[in-house]
């Protein structure tokens, strides 16, 4: 009876996953997660497979710093109308479409360019589409955590990061297929196939679009602003300065008080090796002698089902033993994790190895991004969910994004073998936060 009653409560718990507002965060999670690859991993393996050092690839990563730098612009997306489009569809709305169609025209432009003789081009659109992924990111989050309370968050960060994965799993493996299957031979590289995969990836953008033009506006409460002179400019603006940019940091330290360093150290450290050791994945792929096509089959098939097994084990691990424990076993998976691929640097060019190395990273890091992004939720006031939650996310990505810029000098100088490694010891940081959260109960 015992244990019948407990697969009831676990069948019951499941049954949040039907929420309408859950199925639209997926197909959102989803068009916020194509990008990131595109502009990151997959890139990085283009530009390996052109003949690109590993130390420019390194540096490139630093694009990626863009979504730790998201923070400064968040106060306009969380108070600017845009002309026309807010009225008419509402605010978060507005600055999604934007945005979603703005990546768009940069992965369109990243299809033009050939690293080979324009790998500044390349640069641009990549700046262009990791900017407007995080503007895109900044509204999504506002409009998550806007159109349900708390007990619904773990839901929908395991809705958004399911589609997330997906959409990642698309813009690797599905990228790679793509290529794969339009320049024909593997071994040989072919401009013309990359541009076509990515302007398939473009063109995939469409999900998140039409997800947003047929979602509804989530009720948000307004901040109120009391002010004597509300008929002058000048008070105007620093009333709109106070309200988007001063009193959402202060804030979040009023509520926290000094526990806020401990949490801000825990969100800063928390992702880090996975960041660092991403960077180098693809390009060690493809030193290590896989192909196109044996990257994607396996992304594919193992990788898609293990992502899928930890988004929503990620979101019901959070309502069955609590947030921090969840957390805890996700930064303990993504450290062991890294280890694999130390392995697999060592036993060399392995199809069952590099199934169970991908198998274990999908899964470890959907239970770890599922249960990351529910805590991020439940640190943010919804009056100023924008602005608060870019700060956030934005402190998970600087220190870890700027780090990973030197991965590609690392490589070179220790080795695939060791760098995996120093990537899993990287972990132990976080895990010592959580256990002090955990302490302290905040």
């Amino acid at each position: 009876m015992r244990l019948y009653a407990i697969g009831t409560s676990y069948l019951r718990s499941l049954s949040v996953y039907r929420n309408p507002m859950c199925i639209r965060m997926f197909f959102l999670g989803f068009s916020s997660g194509l990008p990131l690859l595109l502009i990151l991993g997959t890139l990085s393996f283009w530009l390996r497979e052109a003949g690109i050092d590993l130390k420019t690839i390194g540096f490139m990563s630093w694009i990626g710093l863009i979504y730790g730098c998201k923070w400064l612009w968040a106060p306009l997306v969380d108070s600017l109308k845009i002309p026309f489009l807010s009225n008419r569809i509402g605010q978060r709305k507005a600055w999604l479409l934007i945005s979603q169609l703005t990546v768009m025209i940069g992965l369109l432009g990243l299809s033009m360019g050939d690293p080979r003789n324009g790998l500044y081009c390349i640069a641009v659109f990549a700046l262009i589409t990791a900017f407007a992924s995080a503007t895109q990111d900044i509204a999504l989050d506002a409009y998550r955590i806007e159109s349900a309370d708390s007990s619904l968050q773990g839901a929908l960060a395991a809705t958004y990061q399911t589609g997330y994965r997906l959409a990642m799993i698309w813009s690797g493996a599905g990228a790679f297929a793509l290529a794969s299957f339009y320049g024909g031979d593997n071994n040989q590289y072919s401009q013309t196939s990359w541009s076509f995969a990515y302007i398939v990836m473009a063109l995939s953008m469409v999900v998140g679009l039409l997800t947003t033009i047929f979602s509804p506006n989530p009720i948000k409460k307004e901040v109120a602003i009391q002010t004597t002179s509300k008929g002058k400019r000048i008070q105007r603006f620093k009333n709109w300065i106070q309200r988007t940019c001063i009193q959402p940091f202060t804030d979040f330290f009023y509520r926290y008080r000094w526990q806020a360093i401990i949490i801000l150290l825990f969100i800063a450290t928390y992702r880090i090796s996975d960041i660092v050791m991403g960077v180098m994945s693809n390009p060690f792929y493809q030193d290590l002698g896989f192909s196109k096509q044996e990257i994607a089959t396996i992304s594919k098939i193992f990788g898609l089902f293990m992502t899928l097994l930890g988004a929503f084990a990620g979101g019901i691990l959070v309502i069955r033993i609590g947030l921090y424990k969840a957390l805890l076993l996700g930064g303990i998976l993504s450290a062991v994790s890294n280890l694999l691929f130390a392995t697999l640097a060592s036993i060399g060019h392995s199809i069952p190895f590099l199934i169970f190395t991908i198998s274990a990273d999908n899964l470890s890091s959907g239970i770890a991004s599922a249960s990351f992004i529910a805590y991020l939720s439940s640190l943010t006031n919804t009056n100023y969910s924008a602005t608060q939650y870019a700060l956030l996310s934005s402190i998970m990505l600087v220190l870890p994004k700027f780090t990973a810029g030197f991965s590609g000098i690392l490589v070179e100088t220790v080795g695939y073998e060791e760098f995996f490694i120093l990537t899993a010891i990287l972990g132990i940081p976080s895990l010592v936060t959580i256990l002090c959260l955990m302490r302290l109960k905040v």
